[in-house]
């Protein structure tokens, strides 16, 4: 079971589990309790689906077991277009998540020096920018522990934050259950928390590697999908306890309501773990355009590096602004991609190996929801 289920699960969990968490608690409080908790229930169990179907479609395509890159599925069932498009949601998507991470930045670096560090927001962000944007830029390819200090570095907060909100019982059921004027607030941030495409064809590589049946993945995928969304209440209600006012970011609340020790904690533990996740993502996307689009090795490595701090300077400072962005639009589109992409691959090979079947309705759906998401973005 630990082989199987609990190693391959907590690959996904891990992966899942980020910066998207610092988002709910605000949301849910302008939404309503019962509103948040139906956001994150329904596109918990639409994600278990949209995992399993990429899944699926790795295993039904050929060549897929050696892992294309997401991009190169769009090609493949999708043509032209679907590459063009998924290449284009993919690295501007990912060029906002960094600004997210540089917008994050400033909170964590004020939990460490609430007072005493008289420089400005901007000179806190660019100082975090530097040090993430040379590590890309001179291309270091692995980070020792990487994966660890992502992943331990954002339990350890959430876990800290529940300990010490939960003595404030009062404080979280005094939260409204539902608010109709802000239903709709929630969609992105709770999508940006979600997914995990990026990590299932590392769970198919695990299953390879221990030379176990592929379709054993299904079972780890869907607890992997699940498991993130009970990590994320935790965090939310230990928010909502410990805040006289809950802050859009969820951190910056927190200053004067908890000991200084255990903010600095919080405040290190949110930095490493955000650097880190800039350092992986940055890479990725300076592939993406130094192999899919053949920009050469040093324009691939200036955008990574300058794009995002523009992207900031440039106006787009509001962390929910966006995560709502990256998560109702760049992501929901990636679902509707894995929709398509899942349906082409069913008709080309009628083998089935995640899905034994799938009820129409469940497709029609998810699809439904994304679009219906996106139009709400744009409109909003």
């Amino acid at each position: 079971m630990y082989k199987n289920i609990i190693l391959p699960a907590s690959l996904l969990a891990g992966t899942i589990i980020g910066a998207g968490v610092f988002a709910l608690p605000f949301v849910f409080e302008k939404a309503g309790i019962m509103t948040g908790l139906f956001y994150l229930g329904f596109f918990s169990v639409a994600f278990v689906f949209i995992h399993l179907m990429y899944a699926d479609l790795i295993l039904k395509t050929e060549g897929g077991r050696n892992f294309h890159r997401f991009p190169g599925y769009a090609k493949i069932y999708l043509g032209n277009w679907g590459f063009w498009l998924a290449i284009l949601t993919t690295i501007i998507g990912m060029l906002f998540v960094l600004t997210v991470y540089l917008i994050l930045s400033i909170s964590f670096i004020n939990l460490i020096y609430p007072i005493g560090l008289d420089i400005s927001d901007a000179s806190k962000l660019l100082i975090f920018w530097f040090f993430g944007s040379a590590a890309i830029f001179l291309g270091i390819r692995r980070i020792a522990f990487s994966e660890f200090l992502i992943t331990g570095g954002i339990i350890a907060i959430i876990l800290i934050i529940f300990s010490y909100g939960l003595g404030y019982f009062g404080k979280i059921i005094s939260v409204p259950t539902f608010n109709l004027q802000n239903i709709f607030l929630p969609y992105g941030a709770v999508l940006f928390a979600l997914m995990g495409r990026t990590a299932i064809p590392a769970v198919i590589s695990y299953f390879q590697k221990i030379r176990e049946p592929l379709v054993q993945a299904k079972t780890p995928i869907i607890l992997g999908t699940l498991m993130p969304a009970l990590v994320y209440l935790l965090f939310v209600f230990g928010i909502w306890g410990l805040s006289e006012i809950v802050s859009e970011d969820a951190v910056s609340g927190l200053v004067g309501q908890i000991p200084q020790w255990v903010l600095t904690l919080v405040g290190i533990f949110g930095l490493i773990s955000l650097w880190s996740s800039y350092i992986i993502i940055g890479l990725d996307i300076k592939n993406s355009l130094k192999f899919d689009l053949k920009f050469p090795k040093i324009l691939a490595g200036l955008t990574v590096v300058v794009l995002p701090a523009l992207l900031y300077f440039w106006g787009f400072q509001s962390f929910l602004t966006l995560v709502g962005l990256v998560g109702g639009i760049f992501i929901a589109l990636e679902g509707i991609f894995i929709v398509l992409m899942w349906i082409r691959a069913s008709k080309a090979k009628a083998e089935q190996i995640i899905f034994k079947k799938l009820n129409p309705l469940i497709i029609y759906a998810l699809i439904t929801v994304f679009i219906g998401g996106i139009l709400y973005e744009i409109i909003h």
